[in-house]
């Protein structure tokens, strides 16, 4: 990575805050670009103090510009969870539209990298199990999740037309499902809702049968995997997640379980274009990055709901 300032949109989100500081430890200069629409400044907090730490509130919708030298943009912007569907639609197509748009024009101008974070939703609700990269998906393009899903897509197409018709240098990682501290408990994402819930005793909120497969890789494997794209040059995409595959179920119970609670489950109707399985392949990323996630899904929860715990406790 060539010398200067590593730009992260988002970077006051779950994802991007961990990616901030990250970077901040590996004596990179970060500026964190987020207009708090679903970020949160207390996931930043700590990092104000740090001399090569910069927060620039803006939405990424208006052009991003710059001084200084950029040796890195990484293009985390857009509301992301399955609540924000319904409730910031343009939003989350403005973010992955015109904030593409704008985040690849500073690349561009600054002959820096440009690394795309995607999403498993490019694959809809797959056909193929697990997906490879080469899969094209099964998306209804008016659904219930399009917002999100054909935003994405639009943002994978806009990146590889730079690369081909402006020769810059690009990377898309389709990220999987990612959990750990600094999420929104009401966001609407499992992990999250089935730790609030099982915190207070309430029941967890199991939709379908919860036979319906995930696979959840840690925030730290998914900050790594991040820098390893960022750092090669590798255009992609290429599926970030993990290969460990378990049911809706088996989450919640090992939630309880971990929680000390005594939740029970219940049962409720299953939201339309809800993706019946969902695991990567990422021989790919294993071949090309050296990459895949080390930390154990029962490892990761025990310290996420250690952090739900006490958030809530100071909150």
């Amino acid at each position: 990575m060539k010398p200067g300032t590593v730009v992260v949109t988002g970077g006051g989100g779950f994802i991007g805050s961990h990616l901030c500081e990250e970077l901040l430890g590996r004596g990179h200069r970060v500026l964190a670009v987020d207009n708090f629409i679903t970020g949160c400044q207390a996931n930043i907090a700590h990092l104000r103090a740090n001399p090569g730490f910069t927060l620039r509130e803006q939405d990424v919708s208006e052009p991003l510009d710059l001084e200084e030298e950029v040796a890195l943009v990484v293009h985390l912007a857009s509301p992301a969870s399955p609540a924000d569907f319904s409730r910031l639609p343009l939003e989350i197509l403005s973010a992955n539209s015109a904030g593409t748009w704008n985040a690849l024009d500073l690349s561009l101008a600054k002959g820096s990298r440009f690394l795309l974070a995607s999403t498993s939703e490019v694959y809809g609700d797959p056909l193929e199990h697990p997906q490879r990269e080469e899969y094209r998906g099964n998306v209804n393009a008016v659904g219930a999740r399009a917002v999100y899903d054909e935003g994405k897509r639009f943002s994978e197409a806009l990146t590889i037309a730079y690369r081909n018709f402006r020769g810059l240098g690009v990377g898309i990682a389709r990220i999987f499902n990612t959990y750990g501290p600094r999420m929104r408990a009401d966001d609407g994402r499992m992990i999250p809702t089935f730790i609030r819930q099982a915190l207070a005793h309430e029941p967890l909120t199991v939709f379908g049968d919860g036979q319906q497969t995930r696979s959840f890789c840690y925030i730290d494997d998914m900050v790594r995997g991040l820098i390893a794209m960022a750092e090669s040059r590798e255009t992609g995409p290429l599926n970030l997640g993990s290969p460990d595959e378990v049911t809706v179920l088996e989450v919640a119970r090992l939630i309880i379980e971990l929680a000390a609670s005594s939740s029970n489950i219940v049962h409720r109707p299953l939201g339309a274009d809800d993706p019946k399985r969902r695991r990567p392949d990422i021989t790919r990323a294993r071949q090309l990055l050296g990459w895949e996630p080390k930390v154990p899904l029962r490892e990761g929860l025990a310290t996420t709901i250690e952090w739900f715990r006490t958030s809530a406790s100071t909150s």
